[in-house]
């Protein structure tokens, strides 16, 4: 089993990175979203990998931090997602949006993903909700991207997203409304829904 591969990035495709490992190209396919965060060319690149083994063939899934593989690895687990699939859920929402996704039960936002039916979307919610709990959702909250934010989530943000879906948006529309307010951490949660209501106009 190959866990990552670290060496000089020599190519990147529309859905693949090719990674220069002593001489040896490895193609690694990669969650959109990762691909546009990769280095320049002929930089170094680490990055976490899963090997998908069949008969006739070989495929190496890759992500730049632990996070995304193991919410992929989990993805997968799930029956009838394949790699493929659960990358574009992935291409399609970050490791911690989909966490809030299952945590709230936003079968929707998961069904946007290319190819990922409202069926699918909601075996995975059904599926995953246990193996995510509440101090998912508040982590969730305070994750940006494959950055976290400095210090904790503040209850004003959780309260914030919570009168965000009481109003009607969807869980994961109200992460990402609040999540994107610069300076959210030190505002009370008036201002929060004001700045994130805002996002909506």
């Amino acid at each position: 089993m190959i866990v990552y591969v670290k060496g000089i990035l020599a190519d990147i495709t529309a859905e693949s990175a090719v990674v220069d490992v002593g001489g040896i190209g490895y193609e690694v396919l990669m969650p959109a979203r990762h691909l546009n965060q990769l280095p320049p060319i002929g930089a170094d690149v680490k990055i976490y990998t899963y090997m998908q083994v069949k008969e006739d063939d070989q495929k190496l899934f890759g992500f730049l931090d632990k996070e995304d593989l193991a919410v992929y690895k989990k993805v997968i687990a799930v029956s009838g997602v394949g790699p493929k699939s659960a990358l574009s859920i992935l291409s399609h929402l970050s490791a911690s949006e989909l966490h809030f996704a299952v945590v709230s039960g936003d079968a929707k936002v998961i069904a946007k993903a290319q190819g990922i039916g409202r069926k699918t979307a909601e075996k995975i919610v059904l599926e995953l909700k246990d193996q995510f709990d509440s101090d998912d959702l508040l982590a969730a909250v305070g994750m940006s991207g494959t950055q976290v934010t400095a210090g904790a989530p503040s209850d004003e943000m959780s309260e914030a997203i919570e009168a965000l879906v009481a109003l009607g948006y969807s869980a994961s529309d109200a992460l990402k409304a609040v999540r994107g307010i610069e300076g959210a951490q030190e505002m009370d949660v008036e201002e929060l829904i004001r700045q994130a209501l805002a996002q909506f106009m």
